[in-house]
């Protein structure tokens, strides 16, 4: 009876999720190619085998690792930081916290859409506009740098996320056993290094583990700043392609499954560090 209540929603997502990827699960095991048409059939694994032997696959998942692995550690820096300087007292705190998450609030294209044209525009950007200030020649950013944008523009906007989940993690700590080190002559760096840090290790995997989730699936920033070109196509955006360009449904469904298992593991990670974290929360 207690349960019997969630069973229409448990339906619902049953059938906006599940069977949806039950039927790319399907359709990876078939031959599919809409220019093709009068050569379709079963594949058996044949459309996994093509995904790993793919240069262009596996050059997406180096770029959608390097993309990753990027952006988190730096937001994960840059989030630490900004965490430090909010959870201490000053003037207009509270206003400032709220206006931190504010790029984490645009949408996406959006803020794909301000980068491309307002902050890297080679002409009348942001970046060179500052740059020529100072006398200096500006550049063609996009160009000369196209990862290098998509991953500025990502850590922009996912900094403040790694913010509120550090700052949280900064306002749990026992501010007695810190006001005892002091006592005991430990200076702020030493205090950092061997009790903030230490307490801070379970925030830090899980904002990591919950921005890889979302990062690795990044698709707007990719499409909208240089449309995948210049060794910027990651995995999403192979995909789409695979799927819009190419027509190969079969593919592209197994691409689909491969990049679904590997948000799995990474999302069970997670799960783990939230279990984890919650545990230790309630033991206190």
């Amino acid at each position: 009876m207690r349960r019997a209540p969630l069973l229409p929603a448990l339906v619902f997502m049953i059938v906006v999720t599940q069977l949806p990827f039950v039927a790319t699960l399907v359709i990876s095991f078939f031959r599919w190619d809409a220019f093709r048409p009068d050569d379709r059939g079963f594949a058996g694994f044949q459309n996994y085998v093509n995904v790993f032997v793919d240069a262009d696959m596996r050059n997406s998942v180096f770029t959608t690792i390097t993309l990753t692995v990027s952006v988190v550690l730096l937001s994960l820096v840059l989030g630490l930081g900004v965490a430090l300087l909010l959870n201490r007292k000053f003037f207009g705190r509270g206003i400032v916290r709220t206006m931190i998450i504010a790029p984490f609030l645009v949408v996406p294209v959006a803020a794909a859409l301000l980068f491309k044209h307002a902050i890297y525009n080679p002409t009348f950007g942001l970046i060179n506009g500052v740059l020529g200030w100072f006398g200096m020649e500006g550049v063609d950013w996009i160009t000369q740098f196209p990862l290098g944008s998509i991953i500025f523009q990502l850590v922009w906007q996912w900094t403040p996320f790694m913010t509120l989940i550090l700052l949280a993690g900064l306002q749990s700590r026992d501010h007695e056993v810190l006001e005892a080190a002091g006592l005991d002559g430990a200076s702020a760096w030493q205090t950092f290094v061997f009790m903030t840090l230490p307490h801070m290790r379970r925030y830090l995997e899980l904002a990591g583990l919950l921005g890889a989730i979302y990062i690795v699936q990044n698709f707007d920033a990719v499409f909208t700043i240089t449309s995948g070109s210049l060794g910027t196509a990651n995995l999403p955006y192979t995909i789409y392609q695979t799927l819009f360009t190419a027509q190969n449904y079969g593919l592209a469904s197994a691409q689909g499954v491969l990049v679904v298992i590997g948000t799995i593991v990474v999302s069970t990670f997670a799960l783990r560090s939230v279990s984890s974290l919650l545990k230790e929360e309630a033991s206190r």
